[in-house]
């Protein structure tokens, strides 16, 4: 099957990005490279294509119980204007996709992951009833992240949304240039920051705008490399790496946003099991000594024996020392557990320490 390309293609071929095949997409990895992407969001903004992100929106009388039994948060909180992280699960407990839903005046909107868009929405419209009607905007829908402290500034020269009036996981309607646009305070890096959804086919016109209106903070186009270091840092799981069909929400560390007393949704059995019960194990963060580097699937031990599995790991650029996400057995799951890596033929000295492991406030 050929790479799908977003409107944004030609954008990152002519600013030198390297490409590569992502969830089906031709997605820009790199630019001028991952540790000065990554520090020019850490300290000033950046720009990130997530065009290849699904947008569903859901329509009708049925819409809010349609979701309420879809998703494990408590989706009647929302008032108008207002988003929220989330999840769908199977009936295990095992989990579906991460998410974010939004709360418009009239119809609900559901952002998901890029490499689960079609499994989700074969997943919905399984279990929708007839007064839902559940719509595939993906195609249409362009998405543009706006990350770092000097976000606000740069956006505000170019939209009449008043952003200082949104706070964290709301969002504002208006227009950029008279395109209509979708800004919410949102993001994966741990910054201050927007994401900006417009039809797809004025990506290009407003990352250009956007490019211009940020020239003098210096704002820079970041690929996928320097946002999964940014999302490490902060402890933020990456679907097929830190969650998947065999994770529970209560072990991933997700317990925050699970509504097990908002009444009935698929998986809520299984899960309420296992709050009651204790996870067998849990996602943590663990530092790594020196230069070891631990990657996904690396085996976890304590004594000599598996105890866990590496999730997700990289160096962290704005610590400068190793970093990992593992589930471990629960009873070796406290901040400042020794613990080792099996790192190729080694194993590196490893200890559970608090998250998220990097502070963008104490920056």
């Amino acid at each position: 099957m050929n790479a799908k390309k977003t409107t944004l293609y030609d954008v990152h071929v002519a600013a030198g990005a390297k490409m590569v095949d992502f969830a089906g997409y031709l997605m820009p990895v790199q630019y001028r490279g991952i540790v000065d992407e990554h520090n020019k969001v850490r300290q000033s903004v950046g720009l990130f294509d997530v065009s290849h992100m699904g947008e569903f929106t859901f329509h009708g009388p049925g819409a809010l119980a349609f979701l309420q039994k879809m998703t494990i948060n408590d989706v009647s909180k929302l008032a108008v204007g207002q988003a929220q992280y989330s999840a769908m699960c199977y009936p295990d407990g095992g989990i579906v996709d991460d998410l974010i839903v939004y709360r418009h005046e009239d119809h609900y909107m559901m952002v998901v992951n890029a490499s689960n868009l079609e499994k989700d929405l074969a997943w919905l419209r399984e279990h929708a009833t007839n007064d839902v009607d559940i719509r595939d905007e993906s195609d249409a829908t362009g998405l543009i992240a706006v990350q770092g402290r000097n976000a606000e500034k740069v956006l505000q020269k170019i939209t009449d949304i008043d952003l200082s009036s949104i706070r964290f996981y709301w969002f504002g309607t208006g227009t950029i240039a008279g395109v209509p646009v979708m800004i919410s305070r949102t993001g994966y890096t741990g910054e201050d920051g927007f994401e900006v959804a417009m039809p797809a086919e004025e990506a290009p016109k407003l990352w250009n705008m956007m490019t211009e209106a940020g020239a003098e903070n210096d704002i820079e186009p970041i690929g996928l490399g320097a946002r999964d270091t940014l999302r490490l840092e902060m402890k933020y799981c990456l679907y097929g790496n830190d969650i998947d069909k065999t994770t529970n929400p209560i072990e991933a560390g997700l317990g925050w946003i699970t509504r097990l007393d908002k009444g009935d949704f698929i998986g809520r059995e299984a899960i309420a099991q296992v709050k009651e019960n204790g996870p067998g194990r849990k996602l943590i963060g663990l530092e790594l000594e020196g230069r070891n580097i631990a990657r996904h699937g690396f085996a976890v031990l304590h004594a000599g024996e598996p105890v866990g599995v590496v999730t997700s790991g990289s160096l962290s650029i704005s610590l400068g020392k190793p970093i990992a996400m593992a589930y471990v057995r629960s009873d070796l799951a406290a901040v400042g557990t020794e613990l080792t890596v099996q790192v190729r033929k080694k194993e590196a000295a490893a200890r559970v320490v608090k998250t998220p492991f990097y502070n963008p406030k104490k920056s």
